[in-house]
This record gives C-alpha cells, sequence and structure tokens, in this order.
C-alpha cells in the first residue's frame, strides 16, 4: 500500500498529502478547544513557556527534514550523475569498437546496440517498479568473450584493444552502480520521524490561547500546507527511478539513435 504512494500521480498525491495534514490540523484544533483547553488552566503569560516549546519543536523539526530533504534531492541528483556516466560511457565504448576490424566489429557492435535496446525496452520498467533487472549479465558475458577473443595484429591495435578494455569496465562499474541504485530510498526510520515530526509540529499549535478560532484555524492550516508540500518533495524524489520525476532511459535513447541505428 504504501509502496503504491510512489508510484502514484503528483497531482493527486501532492493535494492529497497536504489535504490530510489540514483536515487533521482543523480537526484536531477544533477538538482540543473544545474539549481539552476548557480543563486546563491557561493564562496570557503562558503562552510565553508556550511560545518557546513550539518553537523548539519546529526548529528540531525543520532542521531534521530539511537534513533529509537535503539527502534525498543529492541522492537523485547523484543517481542521475550515475545513469549519465554509464550512457556516456557506453557510447565511448561503442565508438572504440565501432573501429575494429570486420567480422568482430560487427559482432560487438550489434551486442552494444542489443544491449542498449534492452536498457530501454527491459530493464528500465523493471527499475520503475523497484525491482533489480538481471538480463544485462548475459548479455555482457557475451560481450566479454568476444572482445577478450580478439588479438590485435598491429601495434595500433594494440592500443585501441587496450583503451577497449578499459572502456567496458568503466562501463561494468557504471552498470553495477545503476543496479546498487534501484533500491536506494529512505530508511522507514526517517519516515517515522517525518510524519510524527508533522503531527506533533501541528498538534503543539493546538495549546495556544487565541480568541478568534478562524484566526488559530487559519495559522495552523498555513502550517500544516507548508509542511505537506516538503513532505510531498521528499516523497517525489526518495525513489529516483520510481514516480513521474523517475530517472528515465532518455541518454539511452540519444546514444541509441545517434550512434547505433543503421
Amino acid at each position: 500500500m504504501i509502496e503504491n504512494l510512489f508510484d502514484a500521480p503528483l497531482i493527486i498525491i501532492g493535494p492529497a498529502i497536504i489535504a490530510a495534514l489540514c483536515l487533521f490540523g482543523i480537526g484536531g484544533l477544533l477538538l482540543v478547544r473544545r474539549f481539552v483547553l476548557p480543563r486546563l488552566r491557561i493564562h496570557d503569560e503562558d503562552s510565553h513557556f508556550s511560545g518557546a516549546i513550539v518553537h523548539s519543536v519546529m526548529v528540531f523539526y525543520g532542521l531534521a527534514v530539511a537534513l533529509i530533504a537535503v539527502s534525498v534531492f543529492e541522492t537523485y541528483a547523484e543517481v542521475s550523475k550515475v545513469v549519465s556516466n554509464e550512457a556516456t560511457t557506453l557510447a565511448a565504448l561503442y565508438r572504440d569498437v565501432n573501429s575494429y576490424p570486420d567480422p568482430i566489429r560487427l559482432q560487438l557492435t550489434n551486442e552494444l546496440s542489443g544491449y542498449t535496446e534492452y536498457i530501454i525496452h527491459e530493464a528500465w520498467p523493471l527499475q520503475r517498479r523497484g525491482q533489480v533487472p538481471g538480463g544485462g549479465v548475459e548479455r555482457m558475458n557475451r560481450f566479454q568473450a568476444i572482445l577478450i577473443s580478439f588479438e590485435p595484429a598491429k601495434e595500433s591495435q594494440k592500443l585501441l584493444h587496450s583503451e577497449t578494455l578499459r572502456a567496458y569496465n568503466a562501463l561494468i562499474v557504471a552498470r553495477r552502480m545503476r543496479l546498487d541504485a534501484v533500491g536506494t530510498r529512505l530508511p522507514n526510520v526517517m519516515w517515522i520521524v517525518i510524519i510524527f515530526g508533522a503531527v506533533i509540529s501541528l498538534v503543539t499549535c493546538f495549546f495556544f490561547k487565541v480568541e478568534d478560532v478562524r484566526l488559530h484555524g487559519i495559522l495552523v492550516s498555513l502550517l500544516a500546507m507548508f509542511i505537506g508540500l516538503v513532505i510531498f518533495m521528499i516523497l517525489a524524489l526518495d525513489r529516483p527511478f520510481r514516480g513521474e520525476l523517475g530517472i528515465g532511459p532518455e541518454p539511452y535513447e540519444l546514444i541509441h539513435n545517434q550512434l547505433m541505428k543503421p
């Protein structure tokens, strides 16, 4: 159920989070003002202490959520760089093997073209569902077997073969980093801090003695909306490959269309 939130349309999940927090804020405020505040002996001077407590809660919660939000965004940007790096390495490797003599040149370029198509059409849909694709291992093994079987005859071919092997190793590393990034997510304990921290932050605002309940409700609603926006941003970027903001296979599509299509 919770996992499905990451695949829901942003235009639905965003307003839903904000609306849920606003409803909690308004409903909780009305209940506290009606059943709790009349039982408490609250004086005007108590607002100074209450204000200090609310300020402390907001500072700690704001600091925690800000650090989490920055971490999520940096992770998202880092995974995007990993994808771009793999695509760039793939393009460089394709150009290297395209300089090999036939018939090995045709075999190597066909393997790389097939691997790129596999990433675009098969691997990426699995990554969008949070699953680690495994079909690329066999394709890379076939490519490696063909590449290793080549015996350079000239000095220029030896240099080219050395650079090709280096590019191939770089591609393997980049591929491994992309697959590792499929499972990137915030730990559950951080989501507990985010959710319960939002609840505590809103609840602390209920215990102020504000004469006009409309003013009190407006301020609590504005706070709930702001907290909801931050939570929405974290949710939208938490899984780099999932959702509408999930990283797509565009770098691979560009390379395939520009280099590999006959």
